[in-house]
């Protein structure tokens, strides 16, 4: 699985503590039970313990996935009981499914208490660590999308892996939120099909859909090389002006910084002159992955202008760049990456600034004439 791999910094390391979470029905059991089968299918022995459902349950799962591999399943509640077979068995991989459901017996609380979980983990913390056993947890989230229970189990673990995106539609997008052998914010997508997840290996292509094979691209729209973890993938910016209809205008951010929104469209009124005092704006970022870094600033001022003015860029043009409050492009990191990016999927021109370093490694490979 070579983009899990890269998620997690090179592949799974000997007595590694990996938390998984993400809202029901996303496919974290599915996820790990194929990882189970690479694993086993490669000589290791696993152990995964079916804590919210039967053997025969996951049994089913396992066939309907077409997965013939020897993987031993254990329906087990009892953590101390866990224990006691891991001794035994000494396995190379341990799977719990999921860390709110199993319990210590010694322990004066109900499974999924603050104090079951933090205890737990711990215990098996220390197993992994003293027999180089990699453990994968299954956490369940919250309403607002964080993993449950206390914060000292991100703490504890030494990988968060997070689910995120639009768990309706047909992809999942996984993000290493904290990584100790690699890359934070590192993302890694996946498909859902009816055998399972399938690796997409180049998510630019994905996130963009059609946009190469436009001649004419719709005005609002602005593509940015964005670096998520290590590597650099293009994303599609949409914004949307119109005339507000109450006192107040709305603005809207999806998978975007509200707060970095409002600052640009500050900036565009004061700086470059535009009214948008009296009118609604929504900004988007196409395909459900989420952007922080302020290299996308460029190009969600260009999407707004675009909208605004109802004048398309050109099809294969892309933008990248920070704005600052006086109206100036500050240059970003690895601009000679983004542009290698935008050249192989054929995007010309792109607009940004770049540093004298990055501007030297461009011209020496060629991307820039």
């Amino acid at each position: 699985m070579t983009e899990f791999d890269q998620l997690l910094g090179g592949g799974i390391v000997p007595g590694s503590l990996v938390l998984v979470g993400g809202p029901p029905g996303t496919g974290k059991s599915t996820l790990l039970l194929q990882l189970a089968a690479k694993i086993s299918e490669n000589g290791g022995t696993v152990l995964y313990v079916c804590a919210e459902e039967s053997t025969a349950q996951a049994k089913l799962r396992a066939e309907r996935l077409g997965i013939g591999a020897d993987i031993m399943l254990y329906a087990q509640t009892n953590l101390r009981a866990i224990l006691d077979t891991l001794e035994t068995m000494q396995p190379d991989l341990l799977i719990i499914d999921s860390i709110q459901t199993v319990a210590l017996p010694e322990v004066e609380s109900y499974a999924g208490s603050v104090a079951q979980v933090r205890d737990c983990t711990t215990a098996l913390m220390e197993y992994a660590k003293r027999s180089e056993c990699a453990t994968f947890l299954v956490g369940h989230v919250t309403k607002d999308g964080q993993i449950a229970g206390p914060r000292l189990l991100e703490h504890l673990v030494d990988v968060v892996l997070s689910f995120e995106g639009d768990f309706g539609g047909e992809y999942r997008i996984i993000r290493a939120s904290k990584n100790r052998f690699g890359s934070v914010d590192e993302i890694c997508v996946f498909a859902m099909e009816a055998n399972g997840l399938r690796e997409i290996s180049n998510p630019s292509e994905l996130f963009l859909g059609m946009i190469p094979q436009q001649e004419i691209r719709p005005s609002g729209s602005c593509v940015v090389p964005c670096v998520v973890g290590s590597r650099p993938v293009l994303v599609e910016v949409q914004a949307l002006v119109g005339e507000s209809s109450y006192g107040t205008p709305r603005r809207l951010a999806a998978n975007l910084d509200q707060a970095r929104l409002a600052m640009i469209i500050a900036v565009l009124e004061r700086r470059v002159g535009i009214a948008l005092g009296g009118h609604d704006i929504y900004a988007s970022i196409a395909g459900g992955l989420r952007i922080s870094e302020p290299a996308a600033d460029l190009a969600i001022a260009l999407a707004i202008t675009s909208a605004f003015r109802n004048i398309p860029l050109p099809p294969r043009a892309a933008a990248f760049g920070e704005l600052g409050l006086s109206g100036e492009v500050r240059a970003v990191s690895a601009a000679s990456r983004r542009l290698a990016e935008a050249a192989r999927l054929g995007f010309a021109p792109v607009i940004g600034p770049m540093n004298v370093r990055d501007l030297r490694e461009a011209i020496e490979r060629s991307l820039i004439r």
